[in-house]
């Protein structure tokens, strides 16, 4: 069934007839910007509430109209014709949901709870309409007599079975408790997300005396100075809980107090007993998740998720991280072990905590490879990363990138780009680089449009936006990145060519477990020498990152893998603890995330990277069974590298075209797992994984 049933939606191009008396609306007229973009200059906030309202009208009456065909069900008046219905619906979701995740406020956070209950509403009312499943039912069992395109065959299963998981075969009380159940989910993670956002604004550390920023880089310093002056409070320098403030605070802060502090702010967001406290929005989300599932049919939340992703069941989730874990936390160990004795050496009469862990750190890799994040950041501007990633996706895919200032943007900072091959339009990049109070952390990349056949058989082209939170220009200083950061844009990127490169009937998404594969893999990339000789060049003199300093992060790429591996798996194997319970039962948020790591062996000096009440990625993001995934498909990435590495060449056109063709061409068109034997002529396996991040299984 089509992706609004999943609580996604999918933009077409398509339009509403366009009176002068409604022009008023931006919404109900052809949009005339370049390339159908969003009128972002012209869309203000009223303007979203009618346009929902009468989108959703729109979508209701196109359905009637299917339901009300009195031809025999067949592909084209049932199936292909449900997925051409909500263009306008579809249309404001897009523009709505890049406004509220990139540039909200508190009209626009208002907005989102009036109308979380009346989207889950619209959308059971499509999902459980019970003579629009008979037409879709009659359609599947009589699918041999339809001569289907295998793309048409994968539509068809997807609409049949997400009418079944949505509970289509429910009792009419059922379905009643279905409906009270996505709707109090629904509102409870839009509560969740402004939570952590407010909490995430509302810690700051104002610094007054000079002699506490020992330790701190000069950029570091300036950056603060620059934030305090922002808030009227010049000769101070003033440190917040986004990471391009807070990473470099934890990494270099001398003071150990101060770090402490930092540290207590950032885990204890949504978990301060105030009015933006998540236990009890965690613990009812959890409950209700659990009810869902038993009532849907199924053990659990995780075996519900699970069936549609590559996985498929937790306990091959379960396992897979298993066997991760018992690599990694012995180099966690050691790697615990280097830093208390380096403590203890310093004279430091004490135990080393999280809140040390970057620090020292960042000692031993200085000591250890005489190599430092302030040492390469002059190398990685945003501009120079970005050229890279660029001269990187023309290599392998002809791509070519031309900035253009005639398109309206969402917000001043954002920069956009019209992507080609070979002279033709390919679609529209947006990238949005820096931090602000009006936009949520980390980064993710999002849709505007998919690519498409519309109704009328055209060729739809994307509109694609990648989101990040990078450490901002100060002064004469450029937005200059660390070795991470880069990683993180040109991941970021993968997604935005998965998005770019689709060429399917259908829009669709691939599965939460296969997703992470076109973005991961290009961050094998970044460190290429080869690529590395193109764009990384000094911001001031324009040298070409010495051969030196590549061989440095060469030897110091694996270095912390523990630490990394361990707190993201802790975070994952949390995730699937709450998601395999089997009972709705109430649970204390504390208790349960402690216990947890607990029963898996976390040493108390790492803390999963995303603690419970601001996992926003299972919580809010669409993640929750899933998070996962991001190390499930490195044991893609990791392999589909080595197809390239193999050949003795990264760029390897043959290669490059076979992974175009079979794995970001076929964007969720095709079963992934085909998809991938198609690509690498085998299943794959968990030992390039290890060895990417230089783990040895025991």
């Amino acid at each position: 069934m089509k992706k609004l049933l999943f609580m996604l939606l999918i933009v077409t191009i398509g339009v509403t007839s366009c009176q002068k008396e409604v022009c008023d609306n931006p919404f109900y007229c052809e949009w005339d910007t370049p390339f159908g973009v969003p009128p972002f200059d012209q869309i203000k906030i009223d303007h979203f509430k009618p346009a929902f309202i009468r989108g959703m009208e729109e979508e209701i009456e196109a359905v009637n109209a299917i339901i009300n065909n009195p031809e025999e069900p067949t592909f084209e008046n049932t199936i292909k014709a449900l997925q051409f219905t909500g263009d306008l619906m579809e249309k404001v979701q897009r523009a709505f949901g890049q406004l509220s995740s990139a540039n909200t406020n508190d009209s626009i956070q208002a907005l989102q709870r009036e109308m979380s209950p009346l989207f889950s509403k619209h959308r059971d009312d499509i999902s459980l309409n019970e003579k629009l499943f008979e037409r879709v039912k009659s359609v599947y069992e009589n699918r041999d007599k339809f001569e289907l395109t295998p793309e048409e065959s994968k539509l068809l299963e997807d609409q049949y079975t997400g009418f079944i998981r949505s509970g289509i075969g429910l009792s009419p009380e059922d379905k009643e408790k279905l409906r009270k159940l996505n709707s109090e989910l629904s509102l409870l993670s839009v509560k969740f997300g402004e939570n952590l956002l407010a909490e995430t604004n509302g810690f700051t550390l104002v610094i007054e005396d000079e002699e506490d920023l020992s330790g701190l880089p000069e950029g570091v310093r300036a950056q603060a100075a620059d934030a305090a002056k922002a808030k009227g409070m010049e000769g101070k320098w003033l440190f917040t809980l986004h990471n391009p403030s807070y990473i470099p605070f934890m990494t270099y802060a001398d003071n150990r107090a101060l770090r402490e502090k930092m540290f207590r702010g950032y885990m204890m967001r949504g978990n301060n007993g105030n009015e933006r406290d998540n236990n009890q929005i965690v613990a009812e989300i959890v409950r209700l998740r659990v009810e869902k599932a038993r009532l849907l049919g199924y053990e659990s939340h995780a075996d519900y998720i699970l069936e549609r992703n590559m996985a498929k069941e937790p306990e091959k989730v379960l396992g897979f991280l298993a066997e991760i874990w018992k690599a990694a936390l012995p180099v966690a160990k050691a790697e615990a072990a280097a830093q208390q004795e380096l403590i203890d050496q310093e004279g430091g009469n004490f135990r080393l905590e999280p809140w040390d862990w970057f620090y020292y750190t960042e000692k031993i890799r200085k000591e250890k490879y005489d190599l430092s994040d302030e040492e390469t950041k002059p190398y990685f501007s945003a501009k120079s990363v970005t050229d890279g990633m660029f001269h990187v996706a023309n290599r392998l895919y002809g791509l070519e990138f031309s900035e253009r200032n005639d398109i309206p943007l969402y917000h001043p900072d954002v920069k956009t780009y019209e992507v080609k091959r070979d002279k033709k339009h390919v679609g529209i990049l947006m990238i949005d680089y820096h931090p602000r109070a009006s936009k949520r952390g980390g980064a993710w990349c999002s849709g505007m449009r998919p690519q498409k056949i519309d109704e009328n058989g055209k060729f739809v082209t994307p509109l694609v936006s990648m989101v990040t939170n990078f450490t901002p220009p100060s002064g004469d200083t450029p937005s200059l990145l660390t070795p991470d950061e880069a990683s993180t844009l040109f991941h970021e990127f993968g997604h935005a060519l998965h998005n770019l490169l689709s060429n399917v009937e259908f829009s669709s998404g691939p599965s939460r477990d296969f997703v992470e594969l076109p973005s991961q893999i290009m961050e094998h990339w970044v460190f290429e020498p080869e690529v590395l000789k193109v764009y990384a060049k000094h911001y001031q003199t324009g040298e070409i990152i010495p051969d030196g300093l590549i061989e440095k992060i060469k030897k110091a790429g694996k270095f912390n893998q523990g630490f990394t591996t361990i707190e993201y798996l802790a975070a994952s194997s949390l995730d699937m603890e709450y998601h395999s319970l089997t009972e709705p039962v109430e649970i204390n948020v504390a208790e349960f995330e402690r216990s947890a790591m607990e029963k898996y062996g976390l040493i108390r000096e790492i803390i999963p990277r995303y603690r419970s009440t601001y996992f926003s990625h299972i919580f809010f993001g669409g993640y929750s069974s899933g998070y996962y995934s991001y190390i499930w498909c490195e044991q893609l990435d990791a392999d589909a590298f080595k197809a390239f590495k193999e050949t003795g060449d990264i760029f390897n056109k043959e290669v490059a075209d076979r992974f175009e063709k079979e794995i970001l061409a076929r964007r969720g068109s095709k079963d992934e797992l085909e998809m991938w034997v198609a690509f690498r002529g085998r299943e794959p396996s968990i030992e390039a994984l290890l060895e990417n991040r230089g783990l040895i299984a025991r």
